[in-house]
């Protein structure tokens, strides 16, 4: 009877070895399958399953950015930037943002968002022709409230994807309260993709990014020493960035204040800058209101700056729909880190200045 007891008592410690070694060698190939096929620290697809399987060493695992990853269309919408309208929403969120010139020495901004989930962004403006160059080139939905004649006449000569927020309804598009008319206007990226599918625009895109974004750090080694950059757009618009070589992140200032979310009040900040000079001049468009326009298509002079570096150079965009390429001074594409990008186009004869100072 003692050796039946026994024998049933060793059965059942070998049962239970057995199932804890079962579960250690599944939690054993869970993290393993986490840390190669699932998100490294730096939150980069490393491996996919097969190559799990065929024993490819981590090493020589090509990373992959995630900036403009995925096949989601992206969608692009113009902010206000007018003293009135600081703070905006969703320049925390955006991949990519072009500011440049309009009437009146002031800029607009440009947010371009891939696969985004956001409640609020704002406040929204009106079209500029001269935006639309950079919506075709992303292959993006183009979302504003109002336009100028031109902008109008091109969104239908050129067959942008658009959506005019002052045709939609107020649950779409509304005004908040605490900031005032004109430099009120917000919505949500859910609004957005809703009118975008109710009229039928497609919302995948098989275009690669217009910029050529890699994994690995670039660092400018034979650039020069660009910690503060300030890039004045007329006498009292002006853009700073600085940068915090801690966090490998430059922090922007307009106006000569920090900017933040509308929202949350966090820090704006960026991992790369590009400038572009562009000739702008006044539109002939019988208006008055001294609209502008911009001699964009062709090849610009200009800057591209991360780490705390800059090297010159040229940006060169053959039609209107046609992607800009970057290009260095051996006519060589850049790459450009993985992360957000602000595209400055601005006047062709800014001042625009580099110093070397240390940001922490």
């Amino acid at each position: 009877m003692k050796e039946k007891r026994a024998k049933k008592t060793g059965n059942k410690r070998k049962k239970i070895i057995s199932i804890i070694l079962i579960v250690l060698i599944l939690v054993a190939g869970a993290l393993t399958y986490l840390k190669f096929i699932g998100w490294n620290k730096e939150g980069l697809q490393t491996a996919s399953l097969n190559e799990i399987l065929n024993g490819v060493k981590e090493e020589e695992i090509i990373k992959k950015p995630k900036t403009f990853a995925g096949k989601e269309r992206p969608i692009a919408v113009m902010i206000d930037n007018h003293i009135g309208a600081v703070p905006q929403a969703g320049l925390k969120e955006a991949d990519l943002i072009y500011e440049i010139i309009v009437e009146g020495g002031e800029t607009r901004l440009m947010l371009v968002f891939k696969d985004k989930d956001i409640d609020k962004i704002g406040p929204i403006r009106s079209s500029r022709h001269y935006f639309l160059d950079y919506a075709l080139e992303n292959d993006a939905i183009y979302v504003h409230y109002g336009w100028s004649p031109q902008a109008e006449s091109d969104i239908d000569t050129l067959g942008v994807n658009n959506i005019n927020g002052i045709f939609e309804s107020s649950s779409a598009f509304w005004r908040v309260s605490d900031k005032y008319a004109p430099h009120n206007v917000v919505t949500t990226t859910e609004n957005i993709m809703e009118i975008a599918e109710r009229k039928g625009y497609r919302t995948t895109t098989d275009e690669d990014p217009v910029l050529n974004y890699v994994a690995e750090e670039v660092n400018l080694e034979e650039g020069k020493n660009a910690t503060d950059v300030t890039i004045p757009y007329s006498d009292y618009n002006s853009v700073e960035y600085k940068y915090n070589k801690k966090s490998k992140q430059y922090t922007r200032y307009t106006r000569g204040e920090k900017q933040v979310d509308w929202t949350t009040g966090d820090t704006i900040t960026t991992k790369n800058i590009i400038i572009e000079f562009a000739e702008n001049y006044t539109l002939n468009d019988g208006s008055g209101k001294g609209r502008q326009t911009l001699n964009n298509v062709k090849s610009l002079k200009g800057y591209y700056i991360t780490n705390g570096k800059a090297i010159p150079i040229t940006c060169t965009k053959n039609s209107r729909a046609g992607k800009t390429v970057y290009k260095d001074s051996d006519g060589k594409e850049i790459n450009v880190n993985d992360g957000k990008t602000f595209i400055q186009i601005c006047p062709i004869n800014a001042d625009v200045t580099f110093e070397d100072e240390e940001n922490e």
